[in-house]
């Protein structure tokens, strides 16, 4: 096998890197095995493998792996390979570049004050949990979570349990019994609790989310796109905010040094969402995979 050459990226950042969510982009197309090898190896919450220099119905065909499991789709692995692909195989300024997944064709737009865009999926929304399910996942009381809005999985490619919380506070206290959690999710599809408040650390966020430890290997996320793609079109659908749209800035990685800003807009109309998620994307290094013996 040729030495593969593969690039680390910080997507959402805060604008500087070593803020945002931490990812490895590799450009070859390994056996399945090894690349959930590699996956293992580097630990970041996902990997992506770009498996030809070439696009193909209009899309460049890519692969993302968690530490344990390949998944059909993720959000800043999204970003973060079309940030790969317009630097190292485009090498000139892109206006949109298409990513083939599993989960369709998703396409990423590069706006003008360097964010990058992605149009997700439409939203399904799934069964209801009770509080008290919850609050024992969470080592949470009850009345930290907001009545007046559900407790629900939403997917638009891959599902979360999202929660409102009622405070800043409470999101903060959240600590995670993972033996409750797997219990919980063994019936469902969601992969891990996404929790959210209107009360944020810096005034001109709109949200303060975390998304906890789920049951693919990987620890607290510093910033998960396919989380936020649900919890706006959430926001949209439960009248959060109220309205049919949405344009929200959301902080999230506090909690574990990787402060992140991600940029969501969602609206709603005849029934027919449009999810877009947003966010700035930093290259940090560069390699190439030593031969193996």
């Amino acid at each position: 096998m040729s030495r593969m050459e593969f690039y680390i990226v910080d997507v959402f950042t805060i604008g500087r890197k070593y803020t945002g969510n931490q990812l490895a982009v590799y450009l070859g197309d390994p056996p399945a095995a090894l690349m959930q090898q590699l996956a293992k190896e580097i630990n970041f919450s996902e990997t992506t493998f770009v498996t030809s220099p070439r696009p193909e119905n209009g899309g460049y065909n890519v692969r993302i792996f968690m530490p344990e499991v390949e998944v059909d789709f993720a959000g800043h692995p999204v970003l973060g390979t079309a940030f790969v692909i317009q630097q190292e195989y485009l090498k000139q300024p892109a206006r949109e570049i298409r990513l083939n997944l599993p989960v369709g064709q998703i396409p990423v737009t590069f706006a003008d004050d360097g964010n990058l865009w992605m149009r997700q999926n439409p939203p399904s929304f799934g069964h209801q949990f009770a509080p008290a399910d919850l609050a024992r996942i969470l080592n949470l009381s009850e009345d930290d979570f907001d009545a007046r809005y559900p407790i629900q999985e939403v997917s638009t490619g891959l599902p979360f349990v999202l929660a409102p919380l009622v405070s800043l506070d409470a999101v903060q206290r959240a600590r995670v019994n993972l033996d409750r959690l797997r219990a919980l999710l063994g019936a469902h599809d969601a992969i891990a609790p996404a929790i959210f408040c209107a009360d944020t650390l810096d005034a001109e966020n709109d949200i303060h989310v975390r998304v906890l430890d789920d049951v693919y290997g990987a620890p607290e996320d510093p910033a998960t796109g396919s989380a936020n793609g649900c919890i706006a079109a959430y926001i949209v659908e439960h009248g959060y905010f109220g309205g049919d749209a949405a344009s929200l800035r959301s902080e999230q990685g506090y909690q574990i040094g990787r402060p992140s800003l991600l940029r969501l807009e969602a609206s709603k109309a005849n029934g027919e969402f449009e999810i877009r998620v947003g966010g700035r994307v930093e290259l940090v290094a560069q390699g190439r995979l030593a031969a193996e013996d």
